[in-house]
């Protein structure tokens, strides 16, 4: 009797996690897709006029942030994490705030800080007496020297937070060896820290220049033509989608080459603790000069990152009180919470979703699969637009047309014409915050307990239900919590797919900015960055849990 052939068919858990994996993945094929096959090819024109342009100045944008943001973030990671200067508790946190200042904001602010009417400027004049700006010489404000200053105050803290875990989980029998052989401060540093912190410090430095290819609002207010401005001038003022995707493409390779060096680097340089007996390095009191130096140097990245920013949006929000009062305000803040707040609740719920299907199934594509949905996070949010608004707005006419054919009537533009895109892309672009916090509370659960339930005959849906979610919940309250945040801070692709005479808190500060009105985008830029500094103090908050949970004993 020959032995039937059973297939065994996806279970409903697996095929939610493909299809849930695969809308996430769609744009990213949709981009390669319309760059391979465009309506009006014009590569070879891109080639021989702007692209090279573009490449250059983002290639030497990234690595200008990336070096100026690697040399911040762990030079300040280093002084709090080895030695103790006055302010230096109140510094280890405030050094985060940064975080909560979009960059573009911090573009608006500085260059209403120093330009020509500014108070730098105006200050020079009364105490020299010039009169105009031929009488002197001074900086240009908006250039890409400016722009690599803002982007680097604005995007350090990634660094200074992976650097400063990484200098805190050294041992102490190293820097005691090398201080016995004779060791300086700058040798430890340079032979045993430095190495030692290599793989994070590389880590927040990857993030750092992905975050530099993703900005538009500040390279487009200091004029400097990078791959992003690119594909919004092919676009919309070319409107030429395979043009823009073709872009979209160039910067999509140089984040995956981003990504890939990171991890390279990561994958050469590990570093175990051995010894049961670890001990934290004890931090060194720094006085007199030494220790007012140290707090000088922390301190700089926090006033230019953070405090001018955050004193100039408040100045003139305060000056032009009544702007509180627009009606236009309170829309783009009701958007804002609106879209922010759908997409960070089907995010969280795709995760979960995604990540508990791949526990329960056990198949071996979606396994595949989860790492490779992280990819969203990575893409910058104009690659996003481009790979959403043409397949959706393709897939509106369908059903417009269909509805249309059956019922006489002209429904319009249901997706693309409306906020669902900016919902969806929202939550393509950070679904990998929700998945990776789901993934790791799922992990911290014992396997005992979801295996018990089953055992007693609850279904999947019931353990996810009634053991996971008890467990889980404050991890999935965080994580939608930071992907709201970053919704209320994405501004490329909410550019691209907002509909017609519709404003986020975003966009709103970016328009009134680009009209050079900075008192009616104060109000706005003020309402974006409380709700970042609540992101920013959750994150100090579990930093501090992690830093104080007991250490094994010496």
């Amino acid at each position: 009797m020959r032995p039937t052939l059973r297939l065994s068919w996806p279970s409903f858990w697996s095929t939610g996690a493909i299809v849930i994996a695969a809308a996430v993945l769609l744009p990213i094929l949709a981009v390669v897709w319309i760059a391979l096959f465009p309506r009006d090819n014009i590569w070879p024109h891109l080639i021989a006029t702007t692209l090279p342009r573009y490449l250059w100045n983002t290639g030497v944008l990234m690595l200008s942030v990336g070096a100026l943001a690697g040399v911040m973030g762990t030079g300040a990671a280093w002084l709090v994490a080895r030695y103790r200067f006055p302010l230096a508790g109140v510094l280890e946190w405030a050094l985060l705030l940064p975080l909560a200042i979009p960059a573009y904001v911090g573009a608006y602010a500085l260059v209403d800080f120093l330009e020509f009417a500014g108070p730098v400027q105006t200050a020079l004049r009364e105490v020299t007496g010039w009169q105009t700006s031929r009488d002197y010489w001074f900086p240009p404000v908006r250039s890409m020297g400016a722009a690599v200053i803002v982007l680097a105050a604005a995007l350090y803290p990634y660094v200074y937070l992976l650097a400063r875990a990484a200098f805190r989980e050294q041992s102490a029998s190293a820097e005691e060896v090398a201080t016995s052989l004779g060791a300086g401060a700058w040798a430890r540093f340079r032979r045993i820290g430095l190495p030692l912190a290599r793989p994070a410090i590389a880590a927040g430095v990857a993030i750092v220049m992905m975050e530099t290819v993703n900005d538009f609002g500040t390279v487009d207010y200091f004029a400097v033509q990078t791959l992003t401005t690119g594909i919004f001038s092919v676009w919309l003022d070319g409107s030429n989608a395979g043009g823009a995707a073709q872009i979209a493409c160039v910067v999509l390779a140089v984040v995956i080459l981003l990504v890939a060096l990171e991890r390279a680097s990561r994958a050469r340089q590990q570093f175990f603790n051995l010894s049961a007996r670890h001990r934290p390095v004890d931090r060194a009191v720094l006085t007199g000069w030494a220790g007012w130096a140290a707090m000088a140097l922390c301190l700089l990245p926090f006033l230019v990152g953070f405090v001018l920013p955050t004193g100039v949006i408040l100045g003139h929000a305060l000056a032009k009180a009544d702007r509180w009062l627009d009606p236009a305000l309170y829309r783009a803040a009701l958007n804002t919470v609106t879209v922010g707040g759908i997409a960070a609740v089907l995010t969280v719920l795709a995760g979960t979703f995604m990540v508990y299907g791949v526990r329960l199934s056990g198949r071996r594509l979606p396994r595949l699969l989860l790492p490779v949905t992280t990819i969203g996070y990575a893409a910058p949010g104009a690659v996003l637009g481009v790979g959403l608004l043409i397949p959706l707005a393709g897939l509106d006419h369908v059903i417009a047309d269909a509805v249309e054919a059956a019922t006489g009537r002209d429904i319009g533009l249901i997706l693309t014409g409306s906020a669902s895109a900016l919902v969806i892309a929202y939550s393509v672009r950070f679904f990998a915050i929700a998945q990776g916090a789901a993934d790791a509370a799922m992990g911290r659960v014992s396997p005992s307990l979801p295996m018990a339930a089953r055992s007693l005959g609850r279904s999947g849906g019931a353990v996810l239900r009634d053991v996971y979610a008890p467990l889980i919940r404050g991890s999935l309250a965080s994580a939608l919590l930071l992907v709201f945040v970053d919704c209320v801070k994405e501004l490329p692709a909410t550019l691209l797919l907002r509909p017609f005479n519709f404003n986020t808190l975003a966009t709103r500060v970016h328009d009134e900015a680009s009209l050079e009105n900075l008192g009616t985008a104060a109000p706005a830029a003020v309402l974006v960055i409380a709700v970042g500094l609540i992101a920013v103090l959750l994150l100090a908050r579990a930093n501090r849990e992690t830093l104080a949970q007991p250490r094994p004993p010496a």
